[in-house]
């Protein structure tokens, strides 16, 4: 598993305990077999393509140039997986990055039954709130390629907070960092397995 470095001046590096947790929780619930420390991978190398399932995170810009676009889409049609998380003030840079790298699709929400909410763990009601920013409500959007989720784009949830270690947010409840691991295996599961 990976996080995605870019340049711009976001901070990619953001949630630095969310990933390695992430990973022991999938390796002791999905029984995946992940090297227990992340990597970093930048978005215009190939090494992007030994990793099935990468995150990324941050709070501020993104640019991702020419030969980053092309990588990417490159990738994700080939069956990469891309998770990115809103950690409050990303979404304006992220959404036409990502037009770059998909002109010719749109973000679009997932119904609470979508497939994804219902891997191992289940999440009748969709995507769950983590994070409190704005209060508004949790949202999951997707970039579908070929009847494939590539992108999955969680908005106003804060996943990677709730992946973090315990106590890193002192509002945060154990209930609600397990329902947040819960459901980042869903989404490594998903990976896996579409």
């Amino acid at each position: 598993m990976a996080k995605l470095k870019y340049s711009g001046g976001g901070d990619w590096y953001a949630d630095r305990t969310a990933l390695p947790n992430l990973i022991a929780f999938c390796n002791a619930n999905l029984k995946t077999n992940f090297y227990a420390e992340e990597s970093i991978v930048e978005a215009g190398s190939k090494e992007i393509f030994n990793y099935p399932f990468i995150y990324m995170t941050g709070h501020g810009n993104v640019v991702f140039n020419d030969q980053e676009i092309k990588n990417l889409r490159q990738y994700l049609t080939g069956g990469g997986f891309l998770h990115i998380d809103d950690n409050y003030g990303l979404d304006k840079f992220i959404r036409p990055q990502m037009k770059k790298v998909f002109p010719e699709l749109e973000f679009v929400e997932l119904p609470a039954n979508h497939v994804l909410y219902n891997q191992k763990f289940k999440f009748p009601n969709g995507l769950p709130k983590i994070h409190e920013h704005d209060n508004k409500r949790p949202q999951g959007f997707a970039l579908i390629y070929k009847g494939r989720v590539v992108c999955y784009y969680t908005f106003e949830c804060d996943l990677g907070n709730g992946w973090e270690d315990f106590g890193t947010y002192p509002e945060d409840t154990q209930e609600t960092r397990t329902k947040a691991l819960k459901m980042g295996a869903n989404l490594v599961q998903y990976a896996l397995t579409q």
